[in-house]
């Protein structure tokens, strides 16, 4: 048997939720949120679900501990908080999120299952959750999302078929991602890539998606679905994940190949100046790590 913890009854895990119920490949969904009510919420809207498509999935509310016995956990929580930046939006939430992500961290001590973190901002999220917990298959979701936009985004400004465009987008979920140009391919042959509307554009989208829902949902969850499978064997393929280093030092979004579960690192064939971009985007996720690593042990209190 298969399950599957889902840690945030939000937008995302509410989504996530639905996702892994309409396909029906794990067997249990526990749910825990930051209060009973909405995780009773979201399991007897996943039921109703399940029932009508006749989905094998038994959604169920959950304490946190419970959740130590699923196969895979998805780490969705937000710190109520207002974001008013314009810039390093998704950085905004450094200070809020980081205090409920390692709670959550030091909660999953001596896990052995993996661990999927989509809250924002979600390289230092998933380097805090890696260093606080000691897990050692943790994964965030970003650069995915990332790259499937700038598919999306090159094939319209190019006039050409998304499945025609090879491309990704490393490093930081935020405005230093790098975008790898001198590796994308189109029909499989190099392409000149209008770098500045591609910004313009990996920029716009997620602010299109904010004004009109309040929070992008879909795209991030479909990232996860992809995390989970390749991650639990299901599959094997090639996805961008945010990863800590072997020292854990930094953490950033890169292309990893999972084959039967085992992920490997694949070279996202940077040039030069994307390789500079990369040591900056390092730069600046390490400097938030700072900020955040007085989270990776226990409060004096507890």
């Amino acid at each position: 048997m298969t399950a599957v913890g889902i840690i945030g009854a939000g937008a995302i895990g509410h989504t996530v939720g639905t996702l892994l119920t309409a396909a029906g490949w794990c067997d249990r969904l526990l749910v825990t949120s930051g209060t009973a009510e909405s995780a009773r919420a979201l399991v007897t809207d996943l039921e109703d679900m399940a029932q009508v498509v006749s989905s094998p999935v038994r959604p169920q509310s959950a304490d946190l501990p419970d959740l130590r016995g699923c196969d895979a956990v998805v780490v969705c929580p937000r710190a109520p908080f207002t974001n008013g930046a314009v810039r390093d939006v998704r950085m905004a939430g450094l200070a809020a999120n980081a205090p409920v992500i390692a709670g959550i961290a030091r909660a999953f001590a001596g896990y052995t299952g993996t661990v999927i973190v989509v809250t924002n901002p979600v390289d230092a999220m998933t380097w805090l959750f890696t260093t606080a917990s000691g897990v050692g298959r943790v994964y965030g979701i970003g650069s995915a999302t990332d790259s499937a936009r700038y598919r999306l985004t090159l094939a319209r400004l190019l006039a050409v078929p998304v499945e025609s465009v090879e491309g990704r987008v490393v490093g930081e979920h935020g405005d230093a991602a790098v975008v790898c140009a001198a590796a994308t391919r189109v029909g499989g042959l190099p392409a000149a890539i209008p770098l500045r509307d591609v910004h313009d554009e990996l920029g716009a989208r997620p602010r299109r998606i904010n004004a009109g829902l309040g929070r992008a949902r879909s795209g991030p969850a479909g990232a996860v679905l992809v995390a989970l499978t390749a991650a639990l064997g299901l599959t094997d393929t090639v996805t961008e994940l945010s990863v800590v280093n072997p020292d854990r030092t930094a953490c950033r979004g890169m292309p990893l190949r999972f084959t039967a579960g085992v992920p490997t690192v694949v070279d996202p064939g940077l040039d030069p100046v994307e390789q500079r971009l990369l040591i900056d985007a390092d730069r600046k996720i390490r400097a938030a790590h700072t900020t955040v690593r007085h989270h990776t042990e226990q409060d004096s209190a507890s």
